[in-house]
């Protein structure tokens, strides 16, 4: 048995299906979109056995890119949960053949509820199909399944459908990475998409002033360990030093110790504010001729923070 083949056959299988299906989109798909975007309801996805599975999954789709979907099992629907449905409301059923049993017997109840009906079928001419008010053809000649029988390219073409819903819905809402985030609050992503400058930025603050010697600028690198020294006076950032400047001062041996803070500063140097993204600070460091790894972070021009790249970096999960 030559295992890898098979695993390829497969996938050409269902591959072979799904370009079938993408030819058959039509001008209903519009239709779809704008009876949602017409909503002022919300979308509730419905199906049984696999068709189901893939609902509960194109149902998280949506509600995590900016649609307000939730699913609802056909066979539960029979038995109370319809009540979730109601009149501003549009419902996706998902069935292949659009004959499932489940599916078609709470069709009289969301045509009472007043709700729009979507269906996903393979079959137009089914009694889902002929039912609803608009329809996406999800047909497949062949399943992936050596019988032709287990569902596998018909789920598939579901679930790249529900996707398609979701992708043209995101364009039109013009949905964008910070509302993703928001839905998003937990994990790398939340982190990568939420967290500022300001929260991950460090608050105490290597300061010398400008006629400070150099003992005083190193002992206070030491001291804060941040890799910087700011020069300061009255309030307002004139320069930094960093280690790079130090060591390039140290070249200067007969008189290293006679400068002062103001003789090795950078005064040209990238600085950020606090409300920007740490992602886009990360960009600010890193796309450039020569990378940095410390950025003052001002209000106006005076200093109120610190941030490094291995904090960004460990925020943004790079």
């Amino acid at each position: 048995m030559d295992m890898k083949k098979i695993a390829r056959d497969l996938f050409d299988k269902e591959i072979c299906e799904l370009e079938k299906v993408k030819e058959k989109i039509s001008e209903e798909i519009e239709n779809v979109i704008n009876l949602i975007l017409d909503s002022k309801g919300k979308v509730v996805i419905t199906g049984i056995g696999k068709s189901g599975i893939i609902g509960k999954k194109i149902a998280a789709t949506l509600a995590s890119t900016g649609t307000h979907a939730i699913f609802m099992n056909a066979a539960e629907g029979l038995h109370g949960d319809l009540g979730m449905i109601c009149g501003e409301d549009v419902v996706i059923a998902i069935s292949n053949s659009g004959n499932s049993d489940e599916v078609i017997a709470i069709l009289p109840s969301i045509k009472k509820i007043g709700a729009v009906l979507i269906a996903m079928t393979g079959n137009r001419n089914s009694r889902l199909g002929k039912a609803a008010h608009a329809v996406l053809d999800i047909g497949v000649d062949k399943e992936g399944c050596p019988l032709n029988l287990a569902p596998m390219s018909s789920t598939t073409s579901t679930l790249v459908m529900g996707d398609a819903i979701a992708t043209i819905l995101i364009t039109a809402r013009n949905f964008k990475p910070e509302n993703f985030a928001v839905y998003h609050p937990g994990g790398s992503l939340g982190r990568r998409l939420l967290m500022k400058v300001k929260d991950v930025m460090h608050k105490t603050l290597p300061i010398v002033e400008l006629e400070n010697d150099m003992d005083t600028v190193i002992m206070t690198m030491t001291k804060k360990r941040l890799g910087v020294v700011c020069v300061v006076e009255n309030d307002e950032l004139l320069g930094i030093i960093t280690e790079g400047d130090i060591r390039r001062a140290l070249k200067m041996k007969d008189k290293f110790f006679t400068l002062k803070a103001k003789d090795i500063m950078t005064e040209k140097y990238t600085f950020a504010t606090e409300d920007i993204m740490a992602l886009d600070a990360l960009e600010l460091m890193e796309n450039r001729e020569s990378q940095i790894s410390v950025l003052p972070v001002l209000n106006d021009k005076k200093v109120i923070g610190i941030v490094r790249i291995h904090d960004l970096l460990n925020v943004v999960g790079k």
